[in-house]
């Protein structure tokens, strides 16, 4: 199979069912972002702590990014093709929402908003979370143009949280303290 194919030298792809859409499409904004995510939740699998117990379940949300990627790739009309060909997800929303307490009782209570850093498994998750974010707006503003299934969105507002429960958790196994957030007053 050869990598390139041509097609797209003229600004346009191929969605799921043959549909060719331009590059600026929604559809494509959104699915180049979970590409974009998957790719950062590798770099974030290299810096993980051992003691964290998390690269099964980034494994997990890699593959599951590749079939919500499919999923926003395939316009509503074809969407029973793609029903025959793929599962859906290979980590649930409410096993995800089990290991987000789990890492939430691995950081000690917050008791203020934190600035993304601290160790650098906590940086890339942080950064992973504001790509996860970018890409449940890109579905929201595809899904006020286009059907989208609404398990995109759930599963991409609770990959943040969990995301975000990780980068705290990554920052308490190194015994590093979040950076809290203080609002500094204006000067007169």
């Amino acid at each position: 199979m050869k990598i390139y194919t041509r097609t797209g030298d003229e600004g346009t792809t191929g969605l799921f069912g043959g549909q060719r859409v331009p590059k600026s499409h929604l559809r494509l904004a959104a699915y180049g972002t979970l590409d974009e995510l998957n790719s950062l939740l590798g770099v974030l699998a290299l810096h993980l702590p051992a003691g964290l117990d998390a690269n099964e379940r980034i494994e997990k949300v890699q593959h599951d990014l590749f079939g919500l990627g499919a999923m926003l790739a395939t316009p509503p009309q074809c969407s029973g093709l793609l029903d025959q060909r793929m599962t859906r997800h290979t980590w649930s929303v409410a096993e995800m929402e089990t290991d987000i307490d789990r890492l939430t009782a691995l950081a000690p209570a917050m008791t203020a908003f934190v600035l993304p850093g601290g160790c650098p498994a906590s940086a890339y998750a942080h950064w992973a979370r504001t790509v996860c974010r970018r890409a449940e707006r890109e579905v929201v503003a595809l899904g006020s143009q286009e059907d989208v299934p609404p398990a995109v969105l759930i599963y991409l507002n609770r990959l943040s949280d969990w995301l975000f429960s990780l980068a705290r958790a990554a920052n308490a196994v190194e015994g590093i303290e979040d950076v809290k957030w203080i609002p500094r007053a204006e000067e007169p």
